[in-house]
């Protein structure tokens, strides 16, 4: 796929060449935003380049773009799609989703009844991961590989994580059921069929109805709220704050 003058694919051995600007790349991204993802060797990056799980983006010269690979966990129930990465010059493109949609759409082909998840802080990976299918769920509804958990040992926000029996933390996690996707392409087709009528001259026509689909803006909040509360929460047990702070049991309605 071409947009821009980028080219988006699945990446090969030959893109070997870019496996330690990636990883650097992921590093230095993590310590900008103040947190932190799983911390990847270049040649961690290589075998999924030779597994064929992973998705290249670069421009038609040859300039690495970005990157994102799939990780399959509990021997292929769960998989994820990890490390996206979009090099600096190139954020705020479109790229990322289509980086997403199209390691989204390989995930679906090598695991077609994987349910796929992620852990993001990030706002705008979190609107392409929604425009793809994916929902806000509980952490106790992602792996429980033991392997998975312990990438988070990386990142600054790990004792948090901690903190609530990994149960919570800083991230959003989203996630695709393939089954639960189907059964709502079916009780959609149903509605349509249930909304057909045939008007007095024969013809077929079509009633169409907006289906809700969510208030991203008030999700955003929701996160920004969520991840305040629990800084909040971490500097209080360092000292750092008083306890005199307003009392939580509003928050254990939205958070625990």
């Amino acid at each position: 796929m071409e947009n821009h003058k980028l080219i988006v694919r699945l990446a090969t051995p030959d893109d070997k060449k870019y496996a330690e600007t990636i990883t650097t790349e992921m590093e230095e991204s993590a310590k900008a935003r103040g947190t932190g993802i799983a911390k990847r060797s270049p040649e961690y990056i290589e075998k999924k380049m030779e597994e064929g799980k992973s998705i290249i983006a670069t421009t038609q010269d040859g300039t690495w773009v970005g990157f994102c690979y799939i990780e399959a966990w509990e021997h292929g129930k769960y998989v994820a799609n990890s490390g996206l990465i979009v090099s600096p010059p190139f954020r705020k493109t479109g790229v990322a989703t289509e980086i997403k949609h199209k390691i989204f759409a390989l995930s679906r082909e090598k695991y077609p009844t994987s349910k796929i998840f992620g852990l993001t802080t990030g706002l705008a990976v979190m609107k392409i991961n929604s425009d793809l299918g994916y929902e806000p769920v509980t952490y106790s509804e992602l792996t429980n590989d033991e392997e998975f958990w312990k990438g988070c040992k990386s990142c600054v926000n790990y004792e948090i994580l901690m903190s609530k029996e990994r149960k919570n933390c800083m991230c959003t996690a989203m996630l695709f059921d393939p089954a639960e996707a189907e059964k709502k392409i079916q009780e959609a087709k149903a509605k349509a069929m249930a909304h057909t009528i045939v008007e007095p001259q024969g013809e077929l026509h079509m009633h169409k109805h907006r289906e809700f689909k969510g208030n991203f803006k008030l999700f955003e909040r929701w996160v920004h709220f969520k991840q305040y509360v629990l800084l909040k929460t971490l500097r209080r047990k360092e000292g750092d704050e008083n306890s005199s702070d307003k009392p939580k049991s509003f928050l254990s309605i939205f958070f625990w």
